[in-house]
């Protein structure tokens, strides 16, 4: 009998935990279902490459495929404004993009700085041109980067904590364009691709630095995309593509849920 009691006493305990946890664990779920999202950059957040374009985004593409509207398919936001624009550098953001945030705004995601520092003319440069001029033009940007950038980053980063007080910002990093000694035969040169790859790491060392003086989380893509790089046999981005050139050097859809998705989501 008082086995029985025991065992009884132990079965309510039993299922009193289990009944806490649950609701622990949808009271979680509710306050991710309660996020207000906004989503901000440039192509890399707008999903260009990746296809599935809304029409109703125009020229800024914004993907069906890109990461911030996958996370939100995922977690159901009590809202998502989706404003990343193809093209966009950082006035763009300022000016055009922050009309969603408010004091409300619980989440923030954006990639920019790469327009800025020249990322189209860099790569056309390298395409077109000899090595010399490849790599004299990847160490101006990189002098872009230093002198200039850092206080185009700040002005969006205090026009966004201004706009949104209370909201967790990401910061999300670009990915390195190539595997060297992969698989490419043709093409840019391994000095150029190494320029082009320290050229991002140049890049996403600035942004990091000035996210995290703003208080802002920084999401570096490069691991997610580690074995998944133009030459790297299993590419999630596209290399040149003279047959739409928007796209080239862009994630690919693959990029986006395998690369961008995750590192954002555990940043988040």
């Amino acid at each position: 009998m008082k086995l029985s009691r025991f065992a009884a006493f132990a079965s309510s305990l039993l299922l009193g935990s289990v009944l806490a946890l649950t609701g622990a664990g949808a009271a979680q779920a509710a306050e991710s279902a309660a996020l207000d999202y906004v989503a901000l950059g440039d192509s890399y957040s707008s999903g260009v490459g990746a296809g599935s374009y809304d029409s109703a985004s125009g020229d800024c593409k914004r993907s069906t495929k890109a990461y911030p509207r996958l996370w939100a398919n995922a977690n159901a936001p009590s809202s998502f404004a989706f404003t990343a624009c193809s093209g966009a550098v950082t006035t763009d953001v300022t000016t055009k993009q922050l009309g969603p945030l408010s004091s409300a705004t619980d989440l923030v995601s954006i990639t920019v700085g790469g327009n800025d520092a020249g990322f189209a003319d860099v790569m056309t440069t390298c395409v077109l041109q000899s090595e010399s001029t490849c790599v004299n033009r990847v160490n101006q940007a990189k002098g872009y980067v230093d002198s200039t950038l850092p206080a185009r980053l700040d002005a969006v980063y205090d026009a966004i904590r201004a706009k949104a007080p209370a909201a967790r910002v990401v910061v999300l990093g670009y990915p390195r364009f190539y595997q060297l000694g992969g698989s490419c035969v043709a093409g840019l040169s391994e000095t150029e691709r190494a320029a082009i790859n320290g050229a991002a790491d140049h890049l996403n060392a600035a942004m990091a630095k000035r996210a995290a003086d703003h208080g802002f989380a920084f999401a570096s893509v490069v691991p997610a995309f580690t074995g998944h790089e133009i030459c790297s046999g299993s590419a999630w981005l596209h290399s040149v593509n003279w047959l739409n050139i928007g796209e080239s050097y862009h994630p690919t859809a693959a990029g986006q849920s395998g690369g961008y998705l995750p590192s954002f989501r555990n940043a988040a």
